[in-house]
């Protein structure tokens, strides 16, 4: 519950920064963690496929 708490209040701190944000910055800095997060998902897949399971 409290892991839920510090989530909601970092978002909130997170989505009130975008506000104040210009737009072009914005659009730039989501397509990186978007990147970043496809990235991390296929090697995340590619790493559980080559580890055998016991």
């Amino acid at each position: 519950m409290l892991f839920l708490v510090a989530a909601l209040l970092l978002l909130g701190v997170v989505m009130g920064t975008v506000a104040h944000a210009p737009i072009g910055f914005t659009l730039v800095t989501a397509a990186v963690i978007a990147v970043w997060l496809g990235v991390f998902t296929l090697r995340e897949r590619h790493g559980r496929r080559r580890t055998p399971t016991h």
